[in-house]
């Protein structure tokens, strides 16, 4: 569970969306896929929905609770992620998890399903919010972006980047950035001003946003990571220590 795995409850909002793009993104080993399943675990667990999830491989089986969950396997059950969601927006589905979203076609028919009354839960190799909507945009051909800027900064819903950090007592746990997109964000995103969006990330507490240094004080104050550690890992330090003093 996300608890389990000692994340923000404020995650639990990402898939509370009835329809839109979520994205959950880190680089390779980062965890994100883990993160993904507890996310949708939540979800099972606490709506009545049809959830079909396509996945290279299954790594863990999702229990049928209030929702109907499909799972299929890239490979076995269909042979890629673009195939595989093509299939799926046959199948009536109300949420679809996109193992990876690694390829243009993939993409440009998640934005679809996205807009078409789906919830779209999608992993990204990328870091950081402006990292996955650029990687979104940049998907598409140049006269088309436009475009795809402007129905990313409709659908989109939430983007969640998280990094491991060595655990004081050996492991490792996720440090995590959250920004549910509020329609601030969304107008930046149109406008193509993506750099700006930092700023809200670390102002918008009120909004339900966990910058990463928020998320790595919490650790620190919780007792799972070093001090030592989290300045290590730190995109900001200043803003680090600050948060490490409000408490």
């Amino acid at each position: 569970s996300l608890a389990e795995l000692g994340l923000p409850a404020e995650l639990a909002g990402a898939v509370e969306a009835r329809d839109g793009l979520v994205l959950v993104c880190g680089q390779t080993g980062s965890g994100k896929s883990t993160t993904a399943i507890a996310l949708l675990d939540h979800l099972v667990r606490t709506r009545a929905a049809h959830v079909v999830t396509l996945e290279d491989p299954i790594e863990r089986r999702l229990p049928s609770r209030l929702a109907s969950v499909h799972q299929r396997e890239i490979g076995t059950h269909t042979p890629d992620f673009a195939t595989g969601l093509r299939a799926a927006l046959r199948e009536a589905p109300d949420v679809i998890f996109v193992g990876e979203l690694r390829d243009p076609e993939t993409i440009a028919t998640a934005l679809t399903a996205a807009d078409t009354g789906h919830l779209v839960l999608g992993t990204l190799h990328c870091a950081g919010v402006v990292g996955a909507i650029d990687r979104i945009v940049d998907a598409f051909p140049e006269h088309q972006q436009r475009q795809a800027r402007g129905q990313l900064a409709a659908v989109l819903r939430a983007v969640l980047t998280q990094q491991l950090v060595a655990r004081r007592t050996g492991g490792r746990i996720a440090a995590v950035e959250y920004v549910p997109i509020n329609a601030a964000v969304a107008h930046l995103i149109r406008k193509g001003e993506g750099h700006h969006i930092a700023n809200h990330v670390q102002t918008g507490r009120d909004a339900g946003m966990v910058s990463f240094e928020r998320s790595l004080a919490r650790l620190v104050r919780s007792g799972a990571i070093t001090a030592a550690v989290a300045r290590t890992r730190a995109l900001d330090l200043e803003v680090f220590e600050a948060a490490l003093r409000a408490g």
